[in-house]
């Protein structure tokens, strides 16, 4: 048995041009190499077989291919045609036909923006065999998890986005205040001193702090609001604000999610926004059905 260990892929190309053309001068101009290095080849293609493969034919010119040879051409030829399509073809996800489980790291606000949009329309964009899972991101872990694969994908803000991976912008953001429809504050805007003197309930994602960016904020205009209430979780300040008169200040998108029920104003003092990212591990860059996930997102967003 051929030791395949020791053969040059190089050589078997060489090989098929030797037999298709029976010259050494032509193949060696077809594979654009010299003479004295096709018949090298030759040499150490005769012993790989143990067979001669080419012999000098009896009128002088040119060669004639061994037995062995002959019975080399056709599958020899399929072999480097089969690799040739293997090299160029292109990795493909039909979304309909194949079947992929993702695995999204988002916090809750991302995932009741985008990760309910995108379970409500998954089956419009996708088939069966596409299963999504949404797990808590922690910035500690992230980088760790992607690395291991243990996630295809984070949502999250630019902060919790890992120097190392890949990242793609998929919205910027704002904040305003939320209050429960008929708030005895009225429905007028919000100035100043009302949002100062508001009872407010705070997200604080790392978990019970009462301060937060529109405190940095108030602070730079010699202000303070009354932080009532701090909880780590988005989805619960709709419930809180329905059944209170506590306000809150929250992305402009997540407060979409619930206008039926919350009335939303623009603050009344400049605060910065954030955007929102996804990002990925780089070895999974054109992944294609990391790719369809990525677009999905986006186009939903």
């Amino acid at each position: 048995m051929i030791d395949l260990r020791g053969i040059d892929l190089n050589l078997l190309v060489s090989l098929d041009a030797l037999l298709e053309e029976c010259n050494v001068t032509r193949a060696a101009a077809r594979l654009h190499l010299t003479q004295p290095a096709v018949s090298t080849q030759l040499a150490r293609l005769r012993k790989v077989f143990d067979d001669p493969l080419l012999i000098p034919a009896d009128s002088g010119r040119g060669m004639t291919p061994s037995a062995r040879a002959l019975g080399l051409i056709a599958p020899l030829h399929a072999a480097l045609s089969d690799l040739q399509t293997v090299v160029r073809q292109r990795p493909a996800f039909d979304p309909w036909q194949d079947s992929r489980r993702f695995v999204i790291a988002a916090n809750d606000n991302a995932t009741a923006v985008l990760g309910l949009r995108l379970m409500e329309q998954l089956p419009q964009l996708a088939g069966s065999g596409v299963r999504v899972a949404f797990v808590s991101a922690d910035q500690r872990q992230v980088a760790s998890q992607l690395e291991r694969s243990e996630i295809d994908l984070l949502l999250g803000s630019e902060r919790m986005v890992p120097a190392s991976m890949k990242a793609r912008k998929i919205y910027d953001e704002h904040f305003v205040m939320a209050q429960r429809k008929g708030h005895p504050r009225g429905a007028g805007a919000l100035d100043l001193d009302q949002y100062c003197a508001l009872q407010h309930v705070l997200v604080s994602t790392s978990g019970g702090s009462f301060h937060g960016f529109m405190d940095e904020h108030l602070e730079l205009l010699g202000r303070q609001r009354e932080v009532m209430l701090s909880v780590q979780n988005f989805t619960l300040v709709p419930d809180l604000l329905c059944n209170s008169d506590y306000v809150a200040t929250l992305p402009s998108r997540f407060l979409q999610r619930c206008r039926e029920r919350l009335d939303g104003f623009d603050l009344p003092f400049p605060a910065r926004g954030f955007s929102l990212f996804a990002s990925w591990h780089p070895r999974n860059h054109n992944d294609p059905a990391l790719l369809w996930l990525r677009e999905a997102i986006a186009a939903l967003a």
